[in-house]
């Protein structure tokens, strides 16, 4: 069975194979009430890049974990798409709508490990 904590690894490496930037993990587990273990917050520079991302943790996750998410929601835009598996959540934005929402805030009593961009 997979950990939360090597379904975000997949994750950050799915997001990090297309290109993700600002990848963000924060870590809910100990906050009383939280929705899930963890989230991943990152962000992709336009509609078609966000569901490029999208559609790469989905598929890292299924080949290497035999994983697969009890929800997606957002791929009609492509603005913020939303991918629950159950113990992780990950939000792929665009920049602007991330700064509008600013989860990293709104979760600020989490703790917060930024992952550094890949070139």
């Amino acid at each position: 069975m997979t950990t939360a904590a090597e379904l975000v690894e997949t994750i950050t490496r799915a997001i990090q194979e297309k290109k993700g930037t600002g990848i963000v993990v924060a870590d809910l587990s100990k906050i009383d009430g939280a929705i899930a273990q963890y989230f991943v917050i990152c962000q992709g520079n336009s509609p078609a890049q966000v569901e490029a991302i999208a559609e790469s943790v989905g598929d890292m996750v299924r080949t290497e974990r035999g994983e697969k998410p009890v929800g997606v929601v957002g791929l009609e835009t492509d603005q913020w798409v939303a991918i629950d598996f159950v113990d992780v959540l990950v939000h792929i934005f665009l920049p602007e709508v991330r700064s509008f929402y600013d989860l990293e805030h709104l979760w600020e009593d989490a703790s917060l490990t930024r992952v550094a961009d890949i070139d």
